[in-house]
């Protein structure tokens, strides 16, 4: 249950996310500096949310832990990193667009994972299925990212602006971009990407050390508003006028940005880390791809591509290639983690419903039968088949776990399907098969 509701929060947190590239986009057209941008939404953060909520949650007997100087450091890191990282966003998606940043983002959790191994977070054994999936599907990610960012490709989609839309999210706005500045802003986005990486590790280790989540937020957002208010004035030291807002779509945008990324997903990440770890946070960036194409096609009228849609779909396979990989690996930490009853203790409950015994019959007819399938294929082919094709097993188990939730039918069929397989092996072929799987029945 809490699983599932840690899922459902941040299933929320990424589909905000794409709305908050719209906006920025729809605001950076209309010639917003990244800068003040950066150093508006943060200090807005800061007064409007993170200080009111920080009051009035440790206003009664609630407390946090002391800071310490070390803690203190990490904090400072991590707003560091987080406005560096904010900046190269925003700079990268003013030179881009929201679907390549949304692309770019999907790298997160292949960084994430190489940063985590750097600081023996994460431990990398190929040996093991789990860490060879995470390494491989890193490969593909980052594979992706260059395709999404270097080939452009035929255009798929193309609309113009809907006269029904509002103004704030047409105004301005480029009919194309050039190819350096996307590959500029695919660049940064890249860079962004990793920042947010290390973001993620050292959120971890501040976590572990200091286990509140919301005054965590706080100070590291005080950090932030400090550095970027110091790098905006240097970068607009000659236009003091970068300062003024001149639209409504920069105040929305700045007002979102502050609401959402600065007060709530700073608050939520740091609480989703400490019960499920960063690669866990990391895992929900693909989700965003859809979304963006269509708000994207919709708000912004750009035009798809074929090469960022073939590159997108890349980094989503290597995306889920490094999350099956560390599901896996959950797994086994899970049943190792599980204490082992003492001596004498062991029991196991009575078989008296007459379903679990047929059920438990299926289970030992099944297991019988597959035995028997594998021993003949075995005989057909060679070792190196039969030890490639298992790795389908997960695929099948997903797809008979779709189909198992209501279609009784298809089971019925599948199971004389294994009664017909089973009669032709014993009927036709060698049976010694039979007695070999009977001994390893038994």
């Amino acid at each position: 249950m809490i699983r599932l509701g840690i899922t459902a929060i941040m299933v929320m947190m990424e589909s905000l996310d794409v709305v908050l590239y719209t906006l920025t986009k729809a605001a950076t057209n209309t010639g917003m500096s990244d800068y003040v941008y950066v150093s508006y939404s943060n200090a807005l953060g800061l007064i409007f949310f993170l200080l009111p909520s920080s009051f009035f949650y440790y206003r009664g007997d609630r407390t946090y832990p002391p800071l310490t100087r070390l803690v203190m450091a990490k904090l400072f890191v991590v707003g560091f990193l987080s406005c560096s990282a904010q900046i190269l966003k925003y700079v990268g998606l003013g030179l881009s667009s929201p679907i390549l940043a949304t692309a770019i983002s999907d790298l997160t959790p292949a960084f994430v994972f190489i940063t985590a191994v750097i600081s023996r977070m994460e431990v990398l054994d190929l040996r093991m299925k789990s860490s060879r999936a995470k390494s491989i599907g890193t490969i593909i990610s980052i594979a992706g990212a260059l395709i999404v960012t270097l080939y452009k490709g035929l255009p798929i989609v193309a609309t113009s602006p809907a006269p029904y839309w509002p103004s704030i999210f047409l105004k301005e706005l480029p009919l194309s971009l050039s190819i350096s500045n996307w590959v500029i802003g695919g660049f940064l986005l890249l860079v962004q990407s990793f920042s947010l990486a290390i973001v993620y590790v050292v959120r971890a280790w501040v976590i572990r050390d200091y286990p509140a989540e919301l005054m965590a937020s706080l100070i590291s957002c005080i950090f932030v508003t400090i550095i970027s208010t110091a790098v905006a004035l240097i970068a607009e030291r000659s236009d003091p006028s970068a300062w003024k807002l001149k639209s409504n779509t920069e105040l929305i945008a700045i007002g979102f940005n502050a609401a959402f990324a600065v007060g709530l997903r700073t608050a939520v990440h740091f609480w989703a880390i400490r019960k499920k770890g960063p690669v866990f946070v990391a895992m929900f960036k693909p989700l965003r791809i859809v979304l963006a194409l269509f708000m994207g096609l919709i708000f912004l009228s750009e035009t798809i591509y074929l090469g960022r849609v073939i590159g997108g779909v890349i980094i989503s396979i290597g995306f889920y290639t490094v999350i099956w990989g560390k599901a896996r690996e959950d797994k086994v930490v899970e049943y190792l983690g599980q204490p082992a009853p003492a001596e004498g203790d062991r029991t196991y409950p009575p078989l008296t419903h007459a379903l679990l015994s047929l059920k438990l019959f299926v289970v030992g007819f099944l297991s019988c039968s597959g035995q028997i399938l594998k021993y003949v294929g075995l005989g057909l082919s060679s070792p190196t088949l039969a030890t490639a094709i298992p790795d389908l097993n997960p695929a099948f188990e997903f797809i008979t776990a779709v189909i198992s939730r209501g279609v009784i039918l298809v089971q019925s069929f599948l199971l004389a399907i294994l009664y017909v397989v089973r009669a032709w092996v014993i009927i036709r072929e060698y049976p010694a098969e039979f007695m070999a799987s009977l001994i390893s029945c038994i």
